[in-house]
């Protein structure tokens, strides 16, 4: 395995764009459970600061639940979409300035076994962690882990950032399902993993702005 990063938190306090892409190829552990990040979307934050984002959690200001996103990069943001599925946002940017990035989906490298316990209903192991809330439940992430810091080696939780992958092998395109700023091409995917989820435009977003003739 690549060697991990010796500054990952310096490497993820900058635009969102650029660390959601640094999270690409990276690896998220879980207890026994290691999964590969193959897709991303990138966050910002409110008006007041440098990347305002009305589709983010802290597009209107900071509150209790997005509170996170306003702190050091590389802490865990996790919370609940549709009341049930766990999702699993890594924090980026200074220190102050809300950011984050989504991680969408992600290719089991360890603790298969336990993934298939926790996902029986997968289709397949490409499936176990395909989408926000299907990597969520496969590694078994919850509400309580809000607030993780993913850099800490004793953390129960903890990321590993390898080589950058090179931008000529990310493809990049609208977030899914969002119905504000739809179009900004935010959400990043390494287009050689079949564990890429399939884009879907929300049906409250505006139809995109047609293409001059």
């Amino acid at each position: 395995m690549a060697a991990v990063c010796a500054q990952p938190v310096e490497e993820l306090a900058v635009e969102p764009p650029a660390a959601a892409r640094r999270l690409l190829g990276a690896t998220l552990w879980s207890g026994p459970v290691g999964v590969r990040i193959v897709e991303v979307e990138a966050y910002g934050g409110d008006p007041a600061g440098p990347w305002p984002d009305p589709a983010s959690h802290s597009g209107r200001g900071r509150t209790k639940r997005n509170d996170v996103m306003f702190g050091p990069a590389g802490v865990l943001y996790v919370y609940l979409s549709y009341g049930m599925h766990t999702c699993i946002n890594v924090t980026s940017g200074p220190d102050g300035i809300a950011s984050a990035a989504l991680i969408r989906s992600g290719e089991v490298i360890e603790g298969l076994e336990t993934v298939r316990e926790r996902r029986p209903g997968a289709r397949s192991d490409l499936d176990s962690a395909r989408g926000p809330g299907n990597l969520g439940s496969a590694l078994g992430i919850t509400l309580s882990d809000y607030g993780t810091p993913l850099f800490d080696p004793a953390s129960p939780i903890r990321l590993e950032l390898h080589s950058p992958v090179e931008p000529a092998e990310i493809a990049s395109g609208p977030r899914v399902g969002v119905s504000s700023a739809a179009d900004l091409p935010w959400r990043f995917w390494l287009p050689g993993s079949r564990a890429v989820s399939v884009y879907r435009r929300s049906p409250r977003a505006p139809l995109p702005a047609a293409k001059p003739a």
